[in-house]
């Protein structure tokens, strides 16, 4: 048994940003985090493209939109700060049809009203000289995107915490969590009790939410897989290249994304996991995927999306299919140029109605903070929702 001013599940990039926003506003507080896996940032933080994202899809005046503006500031400022390799390169979305273009001037006043400066649509000769194999009847410039390693932002987080006494126990994994005596939190290895709870818990947010809060939401994983071009048809692509994204849906479609290492990964697509960390399709868990089956807001959200579903399913059993997406963008590509890449899983909240919760989501129960969705832009947005996240926990700690 051990005592702690705050506890923070999870050393992902939001859990770290957290820990490290709380650490300057409380510098005497004894705060640990657990992490079930052995290092930082092994799942959704590492598992991600590396995009640094402007805001420009957002609803004005949500959590997405206010935390992903600010959060951009915060990222750019750390990694300037502790020469944390990065590229504002810019992004283009492209639009391919009548429809696709009346959808991208929506996703342009967006922006606008997200802050953004320096949108614009390229002329003809514009679009070639930035991307020279691009189709398009229009592209808008999107000058805020770039690109960053995220694993790298939480290894110098995770360093500047343990030199201001913050802990971190791996191998951890939270077996439940009670009201006892302030909160307690029962790992594999030790129990903790602590004044304040945060769980930044990605894939497994419900689950630690619901040992004290009836959840109506559950984590549905989406596994999102890629491609990487070969080395001699990285010049395809120069930047950042995106479809416009299909509204009633909260993915950004297939889409090429040029690393900070100089790859070019192409993707991803949206299909169901059949485990929570289920980055192959031969990931199987029977327990986790049957109370994905048991759940009424599974069969619901498959009714409203299933044709959705049915092409992304089969974008991923076809390379040719796939490629055709990515076609759509940049003709050029051929099934032979793409090699298989990584993978990520997506934890995307749906409700009991079969609704996909676009906003960041959150519950506060007692002293603890349950950050329940937070899908991308999340790790952009890393720093401002851990300043978010302790205005919530300190507004009435008197401390």
């Amino acid at each position: 048994m051990s005592n702690w001013d705050c506890v923070i599940i999870g050393a992902g990039i939001v859990g770290l940003g957290t820990a490290y926003a709380l650490k300057k506003r409380k510098p005497n507080w004894k705060i640990i985090i657990l992490e079930k896996e052995d290092s930082i940032c092994k799942h959704q933080s590492g598992h991600n493209s590396g995009v640094i994202h402007s805001g420009i899809y957002y609803k004005p005046g949500s959590l997405k939109a206010d935390n992903c503006k600010s959060g951009y500031k915060l990222l750019l400022d750390f990694c300037k700060q502790h020469a944390i390799k990065h590229e504002i390169c810019g992004k283009i979305i492209v639009a391919n049809s009548e429809e696709e273009i009346v959808s991208l001037h929506k996703i342009q006043e967006r922006g606008i009203a997200n802050g953004l400066d320096g949108l614009r649509y390229l002329s003809e000769e514009e679009i070639q000289e930035r991307e020279p194999c691009v189709r398009a009847k229009k592209a808008l410039l999107v000058p805020q995107a770039g690109i960053v390693h995220y694993p790298e932002v939480g290894q110098k987080l995770a360093e500047l915490l343990l030199k201001e006494g913050v802990e971190f126990a791996y191998s951890e994994e939270v077996k439940s969590v009670r009201q006892k005596n302030g909160l307690e939190v029962v790992g594999s290895k030790h129990i903790y009790t602590t004044k304040k709870l945060i769980s930044c818990a990605g894939l497994y947010s419900d689950k630690i939410l619901s040992n004290i809060h009836k959840n109506s939401a559950m984590i549905i994983p989406f596994r999102g897989e890629y491609f990487t071009l070969k080395e001699d048809k990285r010049s395809l692509v120069q930047h950042l290249i995106y479809p416009v994204p299909d509204p009633r849906f909260p993915f950004l479609g297939v889409h090429f994304t040029r690393r900070i290492n100089g790859e070019i990964e192409a993707g991803p697509n949206a299909v169901l996991a059949f485990r929570r960390e289920g980055y192959t399709k031969k990931d199987i868990s029977v327990r986790e995927f049957s109370e994905i089956l048991f759940f009424p807001g599974f069969y619901k959200m498959a009714a409203k999306y299933w044709k959705t579903g049915m092409g992304e399913m089969w974008r991923s059993f076809s390379k040719a299919s796939f490629t055709r997406a990515l076609q759509t963008l940049v003709p050029a590509i051929q099934e032979s140029d793409l090699v298989k890449g990584g993978s990520g899983v997506r934890a995307q909240a749906v409700d009991r109605e079969g609704n996909l919760l676009d906003d960041f989501s959150f519950q506060q129960v007692a002293e603890g903070f349950f950050l329940l969705n937070a899908p991308s832009p999340a790790a952009t947005s890393s720093l401002s929702i851990g300043e978010m996240i302790c205005d919530k926990i300190l507004s009435n700690h008197t401390v």
